[in-house]
């Protein structure tokens, strides 16, 4: 379980110091493993703006950039990442600079016989987050020169609890914080939580099939509701730089708000197309040799007894662990339907891991 300072601060009010939290932590049972000060870590690391992009003499898929690194200090770098282009602000990692991913500090090379005098970093690299298509794209406003780790609120301290099977409550940011103000660390901060009345009677039914005493129940609870005019644009900064933060890769709007509840209240969603839905939904169990093309991009054989969510063609999702590409969303979305449901953790458990899933749900 990770999570920010400021984000656990949401929730907390606190002027606990880090040590404080940790200590208070792990002596109510949540072990802290890790307390990262990744504004050092990550201080060698800058913004750089890209001025142009040329072919390597010496080889076809890598690229020669020129690079502005602040004060007037123009670099040349070798880059092979696709998504490089002249105008993007990059992070560059100078000689000398340790990377994260190896623990090896960069040494100034030739590649394919051209000196590089530097690198342009993925989040990979850095351990700030999966690839996104190549290197790290900043923000055209950040500053170059500067360190890259406040642009995306990389700058604070990040905690990593151990989190027991027998503390699903503690699988979020507001259950970390209930618990430290338990123990006298602070004040939970009251949520304000406002009703949104229905505009329109849900076209989209849901029930359960399951043979008569399962037990225990494979779904004991499932909610949804039916959201139309929406817009599946790109996540406002902070709820990209919170998900960045802790390791986990903004994707859009719909999907990013669903990951942060995730972690901010400990309760996973999931959001399907509503357009790509055939017929109503039905919570079951899965037959022998049912499939499901994963959001993961991955294809699973399903076995007898894993819960999965249908409509009327087939398998949709694998009941909370992973999402259907089929009814995933994408930025033509218009309208969803948003479940949350509580799942059998341990068939959950034990489905993932037949099928060798590890997913934030």
């Amino acid at each position: 379980m990770k999570f920010t300072l400021s984000w656990l601060r949401d929730h907390l009010d606190t002027k606990a110091s880090i040590t404080e939290i940790a200590s208070t932590l792990t002596g109510i049972g949540l072990e802290v493993e890790r307390v990262t000060d990744r504004a050092a870590e990550l201080a060698p690391f800058t913004v750089a703006y890209v001025l142009s992009v040329n072919p390597h003499p010496n080889a076809d898929r890598l690229r020669l950039c020129k690079v502005d690194a602040g004060n007037g200090d123009m670099l040349e770098v070798v880059c092979g990442a696709p998504n490089v282009r002249s105008g993007m602000k990059a992070v560059l990692a100078r000689v000398g600079a340790v990377i994260p991913a190896s623990g090896e500090a960069l040494k100034k090379s030739k590649i394919r016989g051209v000196e590089s005098a530097g690198m342009l970093c993925s989040a990979e690299e850095l351990l700030t987050g999966e690839d996104e298509d190549g290197i790290i794209e900043l923000p055209d406003d950040a500053p170059v020169g500067s360190s890259f780790a406040p642009v995306l609120g990389l700058d604070e301290p990040l905690f990593d609890v151990a989190v027991t099977p027998n503390r699903g409550d503690c699988l979020g940011v507001r259950g970390i914080a209930r618990e430290l103000a338990a123990a006298g660390l602070g004040t939970l901060r009251p949520r304000k939580i406002e009703s949104a009345a229905a505009e329109f009677v849900c076209p989209i039914s849901v029930k359960f099939d399951f043979p008569a005493g399962t037990p225990p129940p494979p779904c004991e609870m499932f909610a949804g509701r039916a959201i139309r005019g929406v817009k599946n644009v790109q996540s406002p900064r902070w709820l990209q730089n919170r998900l960045k933060a802790i390791g986990m890769r903004p994707i859009s709007a719909l999907v990013d708000i669903t990951n942060y509840l995730a972690i901010d209240l400990g309760r996973p969603l999931h959001v399907f197309d509503a357009a790509k839905l055939k017929g109503d939904l039905t919570v079951r169990l899965a037959q022998p040799g049912e499939r499901l093309q994963a959001l993961n991009g991955r294809e699973y054989v399903l076995e007898a007894g894993m819960t999965v969510i249908a409509d009327d063609t087939g398998v949709l999702t694998l009941g909370g662990i992973v999402g259907g590409a089929p009814s995933g969303c994408t930025d033509q979305t218009t309208e969803i339907f948003l479940e949350c449901a509580l799942f059998d953790p341990v068939r959950t458990a034990e489905t993932g891991r037949t099928l060798g899933i590890e997913s934030e749900a």
